[in-house]
Protein backbone atom coordinates (compact mmCIF):
# COMPACT_ATOMS: atom_id res chain seq x y z
CA UNK A 1 0.00 0.00 0.00
CA UNK A 2 1.50 3.40 -0.95
CA UNK A 3 2.52 5.78 1.80
CA UNK A 4 -0.13 8.31 2.74
CA UNK A 5 0.76 12.03 2.51
CA UNK A 6 1.75 13.48 5.86
CA UNK A 7 0.25 16.64 7.31
CA UNK A 8 2.57 19.65 7.65
CA UNK A 9 4.33 19.77 11.01
CA UNK A 10 3.26 22.42 13.47
CA UNK A 11 4.93 25.77 12.88
CA UNK A 12 5.58 25.12 9.18
CA UNK A 13 3.41 27.07 6.75
CA UNK A 14 1.63 25.44 3.85
CA UNK A 15 3.51 27.78 1.48
CA UNK A 16 6.86 26.48 2.79
CA UNK A 17 5.70 22.92 2.33
CA UNK A 18 4.52 23.70 -1.20
CA UNK A 19 7.84 25.27 -2.13
CA UNK A 20 9.77 22.33 -0.72
CA UNK A 21 7.53 19.91 -2.61
CA UNK A 22 8.03 21.83 -5.86
CA UNK A 23 11.80 21.92 -5.35
CA UNK A 24 11.86 18.19 -4.71
CA UNK A 25 9.81 17.59 -7.84
CA UNK A 26 12.19 19.64 -9.99
CA UNK A 27 15.19 17.87 -8.48
CA UNK A 28 13.60 14.53 -9.29
CA UNK A 29 12.76 15.67 -12.82
CA UNK A 30 16.28 16.83 -13.68
CA UNK A 31 18.36 14.59 -11.46
CA UNK A 32 16.67 11.21 -11.25
CA UNK A 33 17.89 9.99 -14.62
CA UNK A 34 21.49 10.73 -13.76
CA UNK A 35 21.45 9.09 -10.35
CA UNK A 36 18.95 6.24 -10.72
CA UNK A 37 20.67 2.99 -9.79
CA UNK A 38 20.57 -0.01 -12.08
CA UNK A 39 18.10 -2.72 -11.27
CA UNK A 40 19.43 -5.86 -9.64
CA UNK A 41 21.78 -7.74 -11.94
CA UNK A 42 20.83 -11.19 -13.20
CA UNK A 43 23.72 -13.56 -12.61
CA UNK A 44 24.35 -15.76 -15.66
CA UNK A 45 27.65 -17.27 -14.60
CA UNK A 46 30.60 -16.72 -12.28
CA UNK A 47 31.56 -13.50 -14.09
CA UNK A 48 28.63 -12.68 -16.38
CA UNK A 49 25.69 -10.46 -15.46
CA UNK A 50 22.73 -8.89 -17.25
CA UNK A 51 21.91 -5.44 -15.93
CA UNK A 52 18.84 -3.33 -16.72
CA UNK A 53 19.86 0.33 -16.98
CA UNK A 54 17.26 3.11 -16.51
CA UNK A 55 17.85 5.47 -19.44
CA UNK A 56 16.59 9.01 -19.90
CA UNK A 57 18.08 8.96 -23.42
CA UNK A 58 15.90 6.00 -24.42
CA UNK A 59 12.89 6.77 -22.27
CA UNK A 60 13.00 3.25 -20.86
CA UNK A 61 15.33 0.75 -19.26
CA UNK A 62 17.65 -1.15 -21.56
CA UNK A 63 19.90 -4.18 -20.99
CA UNK A 64 23.66 -4.40 -20.80
CA UNK A 65 25.55 -7.67 -20.50
CA UNK A 66 28.69 -7.47 -18.37
CA UNK A 67 31.65 -9.80 -17.98
CA UNK A 68 33.49 -8.90 -14.80
CA UNK A 69 37.19 -9.47 -14.08
CA UNK A 70 38.17 -12.72 -12.41
CA UNK A 71 39.34 -10.90 -9.27
CA UNK A 72 36.46 -8.41 -9.11
CA UNK A 73 35.01 -9.77 -5.84
CA UNK A 74 38.36 -10.12 -4.09
CA UNK A 75 39.83 -6.72 -5.01
CA UNK A 76 37.23 -4.17 -3.83
CA UNK A 77 39.71 -1.29 -4.07
CA UNK A 78 40.63 -1.93 -7.70
CA UNK A 79 39.33 -0.09 -10.78
CA UNK A 80 39.20 -1.63 -14.24
CA UNK A 81 39.30 -0.49 -17.88
CA UNK A 82 36.26 -1.33 -19.99
CA UNK A 83 35.97 -2.93 -23.42
CA UNK A 84 32.64 -2.13 -25.07
CA UNK A 85 31.47 -4.66 -27.66
CA UNK A 86 28.61 -3.57 -29.94
CA UNK A 87 26.24 -5.90 -31.75
CA UNK A 88 25.11 -5.75 -35.36
CA UNK A 89 21.81 -5.28 -37.15
CA UNK A 90 18.79 -7.44 -36.27
CA UNK A 91 20.61 -8.90 -33.29
CA UNK A 92 20.95 -7.93 -29.65
CA UNK A 93 23.27 -7.43 -26.71
CA UNK A 94 23.67 -11.20 -26.18
CA UNK A 95 25.36 -11.79 -29.53
CA UNK A 96 28.98 -11.54 -28.41
CA UNK A 97 28.58 -14.18 -25.70
CA UNK A 98 26.41 -16.33 -27.99
CA UNK A 99 28.70 -16.24 -31.03
CA UNK A 100 32.19 -15.97 -29.50
CA UNK A 101 34.27 -17.23 -26.60
CA UNK A 102 34.66 -13.74 -25.16
CA UNK A 103 34.06 -14.98 -21.61
CA UNK A 104 36.92 -17.50 -21.77
CA UNK A 105 39.09 -15.14 -23.82
CA UNK A 106 38.98 -12.41 -21.15
CA UNK A 107 39.42 -14.72 -18.14
CA UNK A 108 42.39 -13.59 -16.09
CA UNK A 109 42.58 -10.24 -17.87
CA UNK A 110 41.95 -7.20 -15.71
CA UNK A 111 39.07 -5.59 -17.58
CA UNK A 112 35.31 -5.30 -17.68
CA UNK A 113 33.52 -6.25 -20.91
CA UNK A 114 30.28 -4.33 -21.51
CA UNK A 115 27.81 -5.26 -24.25
CA UNK A 116 25.05 -2.63 -24.36
CA UNK A 117 21.81 -2.89 -26.29
CA UNK A 118 21.45 -0.86 -29.49
CA UNK A 119 17.87 -1.71 -30.40
CA UNK A 120 16.68 -4.05 -33.16
CA UNK A 121 18.49 -2.22 -35.98
CA UNK A 122 21.78 -2.23 -34.08
CA UNK A 123 22.42 1.38 -35.17
CA UNK A 124 23.57 3.10 -31.96
CA UNK A 125 22.85 6.65 -32.97
CA UNK A 126 20.63 9.60 -32.14
CA UNK A 127 17.38 8.76 -33.89
CA UNK A 128 15.32 11.59 -35.33
CA UNK A 129 12.69 12.32 -32.68
CA UNK A 130 13.30 8.92 -31.14
CA UNK A 131 15.72 7.00 -28.91
CA UNK A 132 19.25 8.25 -28.37
CA UNK A 133 21.39 5.11 -28.29
CA UNK A 134 24.55 7.16 -28.63
CA UNK A 135 24.03 8.87 -25.28
CA UNK A 136 22.96 5.58 -23.74
CA UNK A 137 26.18 3.85 -24.80
CA UNK A 138 28.65 6.73 -24.50
CA UNK A 139 27.34 8.50 -21.37
CA UNK A 140 24.79 6.52 -19.37
CA UNK A 141 26.36 3.05 -19.39
CA UNK A 142 29.86 4.36 -18.54
CA UNK A 143 28.37 6.40 -15.69
CA UNK A 144 26.70 3.26 -14.32
CA UNK A 145 29.91 1.23 -14.59
CA UNK A 146 31.95 3.91 -12.85
CA UNK A 147 29.36 4.23 -10.09
CA UNK A 148 28.55 0.59 -9.42
CA UNK A 149 31.29 -1.57 -11.00
CA UNK A 150 34.49 0.41 -10.30
CA UNK A 151 35.19 1.16 -13.96
CA UNK A 152 38.12 3.45 -14.63
CA UNK A 153 38.08 6.14 -17.29
CA UNK A 154 39.97 3.94 -19.77
CA UNK A 155 37.67 2.60 -22.49
CA UNK A 156 37.92 0.91 -25.88
CA UNK A 157 35.08 0.06 -28.23
CA UNK A 158 34.66 -2.52 -30.99
CA UNK A 159 31.74 -3.72 -33.04
CA UNK A 160 30.50 -5.79 -35.96
CA UNK A 161 28.45 -4.46 -38.89
CA UNK A 162 26.27 -1.62 -37.56
CA UNK A 163 28.16 -2.04 -34.29
CA UNK A 164 31.35 -1.33 -36.24
CA UNK A 165 29.67 1.86 -37.40
CA UNK A 166 28.89 2.64 -33.75
CA UNK A 167 32.46 2.03 -32.63
CA UNK A 168 33.93 4.49 -35.13
CA UNK A 169 31.08 7.00 -34.86
CA UNK A 170 31.25 7.08 -31.05
CA UNK A 171 35.03 7.54 -31.08
CA UNK A 172 34.87 10.21 -33.81
CA UNK A 173 31.98 12.17 -32.32
CA UNK A 174 33.41 11.99 -28.77
CA UNK A 175 37.17 12.55 -29.17
CA UNK A 176 39.13 11.17 -26.26
CA UNK A 177 36.26 9.11 -24.85
CA UNK A 178 37.86 5.89 -26.14
CA UNK A 179 41.52 4.95 -26.29
CA UNK A 180 40.85 2.53 -29.16
CA UNK A 181 38.12 1.70 -31.67
CA UNK A 182 37.79 -1.37 -33.89
CA UNK A 183 35.37 -2.08 -36.71
CA UNK A 184 34.72 -5.46 -38.29
CA UNK A 185 32.75 -5.02 -41.55
CA UNK A 186 31.34 -1.75 -40.24
CA UNK A 187 29.41 0.93 -42.12
CA UNK A 188 32.11 3.59 -42.14
CA UNK A 189 30.87 6.04 -44.79
CA UNK A 190 27.13 6.49 -44.46
CA UNK A 191 26.84 8.79 -47.50
CA UNK A 192 28.90 6.67 -49.94
CA UNK A 193 27.03 5.54 -53.07
CA UNK A 194 24.59 2.78 -52.20
CA UNK A 195 25.09 2.98 -48.43
CA UNK A 196 22.00 5.11 -47.63
CA UNK A 197 19.93 2.41 -49.35
CA UNK A 198 21.50 -0.19 -47.06
CA UNK A 199 20.79 1.94 -43.99
CA UNK A 200 17.19 2.45 -45.07
CA UNK A 201 16.78 -1.29 -45.67
CA UNK A 202 18.04 -2.08 -42.16
CA UNK A 203 15.53 0.37 -40.69
CA UNK A 204 12.68 -0.85 -42.92
CA UNK A 205 13.26 -4.49 -41.95
CA UNK A 206 12.26 -3.55 -38.40
CA UNK A 207 9.05 -1.93 -39.74
CA UNK A 208 10.30 1.58 -38.99
CA UNK A 209 9.99 4.57 -41.36
CA UNK A 210 13.25 5.14 -43.22
CA UNK A 211 13.33 8.81 -42.25
CA UNK A 212 13.10 7.95 -38.55
CA UNK A 213 16.89 7.54 -38.36
CA UNK A 214 18.47 10.75 -39.76
CA UNK A 215 15.80 11.91 -42.16
CA UNK A 216 16.12 11.91 -45.94
CA UNK A 217 19.74 11.37 -47.09
CA UNK A 218 19.44 14.24 -49.60
CA UNK A 219 17.16 16.71 -47.84
CA UNK A 220 18.91 16.09 -44.51
CA UNK A 221 22.43 15.64 -45.88
CA UNK A 222 24.04 17.72 -43.12
CA UNK A 223 22.55 15.41 -40.48
CA UNK A 224 23.75 12.33 -42.36
CA UNK A 225 27.23 13.86 -42.56
CA UNK A 226 27.20 14.73 -38.87
CA UNK A 227 26.77 11.05 -38.00
CA UNK A 228 29.16 9.81 -40.69
CA UNK A 229 32.45 8.34 -39.33
CA UNK A 230 34.32 9.32 -42.50
CA UNK A 231 33.11 12.92 -42.34
CA UNK A 232 33.99 13.10 -38.63
CA UNK A 233 37.35 11.34 -39.01
CA UNK A 234 39.34 14.23 -37.53
CA UNK A 235 37.88 13.26 -34.16
CA UNK A 236 39.74 9.94 -34.39
CA UNK A 237 43.17 11.50 -34.20
CA UNK A 238 45.05 10.04 -31.24
CA UNK A 239 42.75 6.99 -30.99
CA UNK A 240 44.21 3.56 -31.75
CA UNK A 241 42.22 2.20 -34.70
CA UNK A 242 41.62 -1.20 -36.29
CA UNK A 243 39.54 -1.58 -39.46
CA UNK A 244 38.82 -4.87 -41.23
CA UNK A 245 36.66 -5.60 -44.25
CA UNK A 246 36.30 -8.41 -46.75
CA UNK A 247 35.66 -8.02 -50.46
CA UNK A 248 32.90 -10.63 -50.33
CA UNK A 249 33.96 -12.06 -53.68
CA UNK A 250 34.58 -15.70 -54.37
CA UNK A 251 33.81 -17.01 -50.89
CA UNK A 252 31.32 -19.66 -52.02
CA UNK A 253 28.38 -20.98 -50.01
CA UNK A 254 25.46 -18.72 -49.15
CA UNK A 255 25.82 -15.67 -51.44
CA UNK A 256 24.01 -13.16 -49.18
CA UNK A 257 26.83 -12.58 -46.63
CA UNK A 258 29.23 -12.07 -49.53
CA UNK A 259 26.90 -9.62 -51.25
CA UNK A 260 26.51 -7.58 -48.08
CA UNK A 261 30.27 -7.60 -47.50
CA UNK A 262 31.07 -6.51 -51.04
CA UNK A 263 28.52 -3.69 -50.81
CA UNK A 264 30.44 -2.19 -47.87
CA UNK A 265 33.91 -2.75 -49.34
CA UNK A 266 34.13 0.63 -51.18
CA UNK A 267 33.01 2.67 -48.16
CA UNK A 268 35.55 0.95 -45.90
CA UNK A 269 38.30 1.61 -48.43
CA UNK A 270 37.24 5.25 -48.67
CA UNK A 271 37.27 5.59 -44.90
CA UNK A 272 40.81 4.19 -44.75
CA UNK A 273 41.97 6.54 -47.51
CA UNK A 274 40.58 9.51 -45.61
CA UNK A 275 42.45 8.47 -42.47
CA UNK A 276 45.67 8.13 -44.48
CA UNK A 277 45.26 11.55 -46.12
CA UNK A 278 44.72 13.12 -42.70
CA UNK A 279 47.78 11.39 -41.28
CA UNK A 280 45.69 9.39 -38.80
CA UNK A 281 47.28 6.02 -38.16
CA UNK A 282 45.17 2.87 -38.33
CA UNK A 283 45.78 -0.85 -38.53
CA UNK A 284 43.78 -2.15 -41.50
CA UNK A 285 43.05 -5.61 -42.84
CA UNK A 286 41.31 -5.71 -46.20
CA UNK A 287 41.01 -9.28 -47.41
CA UNK A 288 39.66 -11.05 -50.47
CA UNK A 289 36.47 -13.03 -50.04
CA UNK A 290 34.86 -13.14 -46.66
CA UNK A 291 31.25 -12.72 -45.66
CA UNK A 292 29.20 -10.45 -43.46
CA UNK A 293 29.06 -12.99 -40.66
CA UNK A 294 30.59 -14.16 -37.39
CA UNK A 295 32.75 -16.77 -39.09
CA UNK A 296 34.89 -13.88 -40.34
CA UNK A 297 34.41 -11.42 -37.47
CA UNK A 298 35.69 -13.77 -34.76
CA UNK A 299 39.21 -14.09 -36.20
CA UNK A 300 39.24 -10.35 -36.89
CA UNK A 301 38.54 -9.63 -33.23
CA UNK A 302 41.45 -11.87 -32.28
CA UNK A 303 43.68 -10.08 -34.82
CA UNK A 304 42.65 -6.70 -33.39
CA UNK A 305 43.25 -7.71 -29.77
CA UNK A 306 46.85 -6.39 -29.54
CA UNK A 307 45.58 -2.94 -30.59
CA UNK A 308 42.75 -3.03 -28.06
CA UNK A 309 44.86 -4.54 -25.27
CA UNK A 310 47.62 -1.94 -25.56
CA UNK A 311 45.06 0.86 -25.48
CA UNK A 312 43.36 -0.66 -22.42
CA UNK A 313 46.65 -1.34 -20.64
CA UNK A 314 46.01 -5.07 -20.23
CA UNK A 315 48.11 -8.09 -21.29
CA UNK A 316 47.90 -9.19 -24.90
Amino acid sequence: MPDQPQKPAAGVSRRTVARATAAAGLAALFGAAATAPARAATRLGPRTRDVSVPSAALGRSAPVRLILPSDFATRPEKKYPVLYLLHGAHDDYTSWTRETDIEAFTAGRDLIVAMPDAGPTGIPSVWRGGPDYETFQVKEVPALLAREYRASGVRAVAGVSTGGYGAMAHAARHPGAFTAAASYSGILDTTAPGVPVIMDAIVARENLPAASLWGNPLLNLLTWRDFNPRARATGLRGTALYVSQGSGRGDGGDPLPGILESALWPSAQGFARTLALMGIQATTHFYEGGGHDWAHWKPEFTASWPVLARALGVPE
